[in-house]
């Protein structure tokens, strides 16, 4: 079982092979994505929202971004994992940056880092990946971002917006990172950056074209209630059935019927007889 590393996803754009990335959260997902063959899983500040409950991505902390990387990684044995960067961790200075990339690698065992943002951003990219930290880059839709956007958009629609993302992406390229994300961008803008550069680009909301997909895994497993973007696809629909088991487990423990003594521990006749014996004589 071969290790997926940075050098692997960069190849696989030279091999015109897909790379497959889902975001996930804990050890025993992680091991179901690394025994499904996946090519990398990212830790994604999506974790404020799909397992911790916050409303926004912005709340997560560094502290529970490493505790859940900690986590993946310990399950990851052959998927790349990636940890994701989340806000104030690297926008106030490149010590900060540098600091808290190493933090994922050092404590959290990731073997990269995914990073938000294009020109404003680079010098402190530059910097981290010339601390030998290797950084993914993710442009479009940068949920960090989102009060600065309006909300959560599509980005790229115009010819400025979308000539922006691509020299973005080609800033990204020249100072070294290993692949891009493509969030919520038109179709024809993710195909013209695929083009473009070099390294994978991986997206997700951003069509056909780009040389990888990823998906949280609870989108894709239909674990993330009814109401779910236009780019997600559930590959099955967990919620109902999740639900059903949970109802049936209420149901036979009120009613009695869980556990039965099939479910249970035996005692050996002989030593219940003493332990019998033992407590009468006591009383």
């Amino acid at each position: 079982m071969e290790k997926i590393t940075t050098k692997t996803i960069r190849e696989m754009k030279d091999r015109g092979e897909r790379v497959v990335m889902v975001a996930a959260y804990d050890y025993s997902t992680a091991c179901m994505i690394d025994g499904a063959g996946v090519d990398a899983i990212l830790v994604g500040d999506s974790l404020a929202n799909v397992v911790l409950g916050y409303k926004d991505t912005l709340s997560v902390t560094m502290d529970e971004m490493i505790h859940h990387t900690k986590a993946v990684s310990r399950g990851a044995k052959r998927a790349l994992v990636v940890g994701d960067m989340p806000f104030m961790s690297y926008q106030a200075s490149t010590e900060d940056a540098i600091r808290n990339a190493g933090r994922f690698l050092k404590e959290g065992r990731a073997e990269a880092v995914k990073v938000e943002g294009g020109r404003s951003m680079i010098k402190k990219i530059e910097a981290i990946i010339q601390s030998g930290i290797p950084v993914m880059g993710h442009l479009g839709l940068t949920p960090q971002w989102f009060h600065q956007f309006g909300g959560f958009r599509v980005r790229g629609k115009t010819k400025s917006a979308a000539h922006a993302i691509l020299k973005d992406a080609q800033r990204l390229e020249r100072v070294g990172v290993f692949s891009i994300v493509l969030e919520c961008v038109p179709w024809q803008l993710a195909k013209l950056v695929t083009e473009k550069v070099e390294v994978p680009t991986i997206g997700i909301g951003a069509g056909p074209y780009c040389d990888g997909q990823v998906l949280v895994i609870h989108d894709l497993l239909g674990l993330s209630g009814p109401h779910v973007p236009k780019f997600v696809k559930r590959y099955v629909k967990l919620d109902d059935t999740v639900t059903k088991a949970l109802a049936d487990f209420k149901r036979e423990v009120k009613a009695g019927k869980f556990p039965t003594l099939k479910h249970s521990y035996d005692m050996p006749r002989e030593e219940m007889r003493k332990l019998l014996r033992e407590f009468r004589r006591r009383r």
